[in-house]
């Protein structure tokens, strides 16, 4: 089973021993180049959470630039689950919690159940937003991923600011997210319009 790929991240880690190299060292191990593993990794995360949901349907999805050939990605898997109420999310926490999940609750986005997953040697290897059939967060989710895999130059822009922000001096994950803002403030919209058009 995949295991997050990120052992070079505390051999770095452990040679660093000031907190700009420290800091350093994880934002380049966290964006690395499109791993073809991570589609397995989800497809076998989706099943088991498939499984922990039982006799509560819950389609599950590859979303997040993981699910992106080609770019720049941290190597943690975002899966995107639609299930028909946020209650039938809520009765499966402790479900997922036995699958190493830490359920967050809406974690500063109205709609969403949020969990995420560590490994046994504490790195980040899984995210789940949960969200209610037909919310607007699904469609924005599905209108980004698809859009940038249909327009590779698009998605090469993402990847080269993804690198741009992460080697600088002192990247931060703050300025990383910062950084990021803008181009998905201007191009989520059109993937938006554009998948509507498309969907029709």
């Amino acid at each position: 089973m995949w295991q997050g790929g990120v052992f070079a991240v505390w051999d770095k880690l452990a040679v660093a021993n000031h907190e700009g190299l420290i800091q350093k060292a994880i934002m380049v191990a966290f964006v690395v180049p499109h791993d073809p593993r991570w589609k397995m990794a989800f497809e076998d995360e989706a099943k088991a959470i498939k499984h922990a949901f039982a006799n509560a349907p819950v389609d599950v999805h590859h979303i997040g630039s993981t699910a992106i050939p080609g770019i720049l990605a941290k190597p943690i898997i975002d899966l995107l689950g639609i299930v028909a109420t946020l209650a039938d999310a809520d009765a499966k926490a402790s479900a997922l919690e036995s699958l190493g999940f830490e359920a967050m609750g809406a974690y500063g986005i109205a709609g969403r159940r949020y969990f995420r997953k560590t490994d046994s040697n504490g790195i980040r290897t899984h995210h789940l937003h949960v969200f209610e059939q037909g919310s607007q967060h699904v469609e924005r989710h599905f209108a980004f991923r698809d859009y940038l895999i249909a327009h590779p130059a698009v998605a090469q822009e993402y990847s080269s600011l993804k690198e741009r922000l992460t080697q600088s001096d002192a990247p931060t994950w703050d300025a990383y997210l910062d950084g990021k803002d803008p181009f998905i403030s201007r191009v989520e919209p059109q993937a938006v319009d554009w998948y509507r058009k498309l969907n029709r």
